[in-house]
């Protein structure tokens, strides 16, 4: 993409639909609510460096897996695109996605374990979050790169910052705005789905 700042922008707002800090600050209290406070802050940092290392792993590693795997770009474009769009079909219905939400009960792990399923795997650097940022990095030369990586980490970090205000949030916003912006990030991420899925038949069909 010719201009950093769209491109930039683009992924971040992509990865903000995915993710969704706002609408999984609710579900950080569900699984955290438990621990004190300093307990909470530990997860909530380490959940968004596991999920930032884990997204990295696939920006830049994402060309040497299609290799081992003899996957091609409009094959994973495709596939990566229904999984985008059913994520943000699921949203726009009010209803939590069984492809990025939690299926795993908080019990007496430890933090680090708790850091990293649920939290990191599969609600933040679930499925459809891998599929987006891999998408974006597929073609991408190296400024490309470098500012996918930064809008990982800027979500990351808004995300972290929503998980230790989450009380605060909910209470300022209350589940009804919430329910809104879901719906909102929804309807983006089903945009983005139905635009990987062209993009990629266009590629299958050499156009």
């Amino acid at each position: 993409m010719d201009n950093p700042a769209v491109h930039f922008t683009t992924v971040l707002v992509a990865l903000l639909a995915i993710m969704n800090p706002i609408a999984n600050a609710p579900a950080f209290l569900g699984i955290a609510g438990g621990y004190d406070k300093k307990t909470q802050r530990r997860l909530a940092l380490h959940s968004v460096l596991i999920s930032f290392a884990i997204l990295a792993l696939f920006v830049f590693g994402g060309r040497v897996i299609f290799s081992l795997f003899g996957i091609t770009l409009p094959a994973f474009r495709i596939a990566g695109g229904l999984l985008v769009a059913m994520v943000g079909y699921h949203m726009l219905q009010g209803a939590s996605s069984t492809i990025q939400s939690a299926t795993a009960q908080t019990n007496d792990d430890a933090v680090l374990g708790i850091a990293v399923s649920p939290l990191a795997i599969p609600i933040l650097a679930g499925p459809g979050t891998i599929a987006t940022a891999m998408n974006f990095a597929a073609e991408s030369s190296v400024p490309e790169l470098v500012r996918i990586i930064a809008a990982v980490a800027v979500v990351c970090c808004i995300t972290w910052a929503a998980f230790v205000s989450g009380e605060t949030l909910q209470r300022v916003l209350g589940q009804s705005l919430i329910t809104v912006i879901t719906r909102l990030m929804g309807l983006i991420l089903t945009v983005v789905g139905v635009q990987m899925l062209i993009d990629g038949i266009k590629g299958a069909a050499g156009t």
